[in-house]
């Protein structure tokens, strides 16, 4: 007896149907929202390279904050602007230092209610826009750098933030700051490595937002885009030395490391949905070329089904309100 005729798409024929067998689902609980916090503002103040996305004032980052939480979003990545800064990045260890400050403000705004982050790099704070200290001849000092990284970590630790994010390619970035951490007593805060950060073409915006004074590239310390070997192995050495999840940097260019990643290792991993990313979609979207909301959450989906459990975008909370819809 003949089989009958296999057609699949039964399992297509209308939106029930196809939420019943849908293999990949985005959960507002997996999304980050960075946001930005610049030292001085009364009002918050637009990003023209980031439609949508603002510089806070410490103000409007709390309501932001009330907001990503009643969204459902998983977590808030800060990021600070300061008002001035110097070659060594001091800004970012000084306790009433913007970043600080933004900290203890969201942590007493939502409390435990999501997971409050922050970036743990100098690039935000340094005068030359590098993320570590310079040589007299202008390179990145590693060693240098890994030590203001654990400054940076204690103080953020001390501000009241649930997980840290060593983003700066330094290494041994990840194992200094545990050690730190965990001798200034602040064994409970995780850290979530950039594991796997390119030197891409993908960041323009976002240092439009931190106002970057950043002159030439950062070739030196982040990964070249041709490399898929090298991003295992430095992954490898941030599980090795204490990350209690890694993310890869950018998302959407590079589904195949997250994919890899996935396989390497047993903890979570993460993948942030940089400002290019996101840029690209808006101004699309804008000259009406492609459908903003269901080209965002496709997007989404993709790094989902790429083995990210945890996606930074900045679509995170309307995002979250979207998916909260649909499911």
């Amino acid at each position: 007896m003949p089989y009958p005729e296999i057609r699949p798409r039964r399992l297509r024929r209308n939106a029930a149907v196809r939420r019943l067998v849908s293999e990949t689902r985005v959960d507002p609980a997996e999304l980050v929202v960075p946001m930005f916090v610049k030292e001085g503002l009364a009002e918050p103040r637009a990003i023209a390279s980031l439609p949508g996305v603002l510089q806070h004032s410490r103000d409007s980052l709390r309501k932001a904050a009330v907001e990503a939480v009643q969204a459902g979003v998983g977590g808030i990545m800060l990021f600070g602007v300061p008002a001035s800064r110097d070659e060594r990045g001091s800004g970012g260890i000084d306790p009433n230092g913007i970043l600080n400050v933004a900290i203890r403000d969201v942590v007493a705004e939502v409390g435990d209610a999501t997971v409050v982050m922050s970036d743990l790099c100098l690039d935000e704070f340094t005068s030359h826009g590098h993320c570590g200290v310079l040589t007299p001849d202008g390179t990145v000092d590693n060693d240098a750098t890994l030590a203001a990284y654990a400054e940076m970590a204690v103080a953020q630790a001390a501000a009241g933030v649930d997980v840290v994010g060593p983003s700066g390619m330094m290494d041994g970035q990840v194992g200094v700051v545990r050690r730190a951490l965990d001798a200034a007593g602040h064994s409970d805060v995780a850290v979530l490595a950039y594991a796997v950060k390119y030197a891409s073409a993908f960041y323009g915006p976002f240092r439009d937002a931190i106002e970057s004074a950043l002159e030439g590239d950062r070739r030196t310390y982040q990964q070249d885009p041709a490399n898929l070997r090298e991003s295992l192995r430095e992954v490898a050495l941030d599980v090795a030395e204490g990350a209690d999840m890694v993310m890869v940097k950018p998302a959407l260019p590079y589904l195949d490391v997250v994919s890899a990643v996935r396989a390497a290792v047993d903890v979570p991993v993460a993948a942030y949905q940089v400002s290019g990313e996101y840029a690209m979609v808006e101004a699309a979207a804008a000259n009406g070329w492609v459908d903003r909301e269901r080209l965002m959450l496709e997007t989404l989906t993709s790094i989902r089904r790429a083995g990210a459990q945890i996606i930074l975008t900045y679509w995170a909370v309307e995002a979250a309100q979207l998916l909260r819809q649909r499911y």
